[in-house]
């Protein structure tokens, strides 16, 4: 395992992917702590952010190109910054349901899945997990 293809990247690709492992560990913590609590909520907006930077980020990054210089993953990252406010929102209304929802399907879908996407051969997370 080597860091050397990702920090040779153009500038938005590290900055994405090290934004989405942090999202991902924050939000294996949020997931297995208790819930409402003051360090929920506070781990929890800061989990929003880096998704957030992890969504915007990835408009800069043009591997994978369908339409012009975007992608299906920009679908994901569109779905995701309209997705995280809204999820905040059902949380600050009540309805905790929907909210959790919310987050686990942001998180299974925008982390788990595309990071394993991440992982196909020719990408450059496969060259820093399983070498060139």
């Amino acid at each position: 395992m080597t860091l050397a293809p990702l920090l040779d990247a153009a500038p938005a690709i590290p900055l994405h992917a090290f934004a989405a492992m942090t999202a991902f560990v924050l939000g294996v913590v949020q997931f297995a702590a208790p819930k409402g609590t003051l360090p929920h909520q506070t781990v929890g907006w800061i989990w929003v952010a880096l998704m957030a930077l992890v969504a915007a980020s990835s408009f800069w990054i043009h591997q994978i190109r369908l339409v012009g210089p975007f992608g299906p993953i920009h679908l994901l990252s569109i779905f995701t910054l309209v997705m995280l406010p809204l999820a905040v929102w059902r949380a600050h209304t009540h309805r905790i349901a929907a909210h959790r929802w919310s987050m686990i399907f942001l998180f299974t879908g925008a982390l788990v899945i595309a990071g394993l996407f991440t992982l196909l051969p020719g990408r450059i997370m496969h060259h820093v997990i399983f070498g060139s």
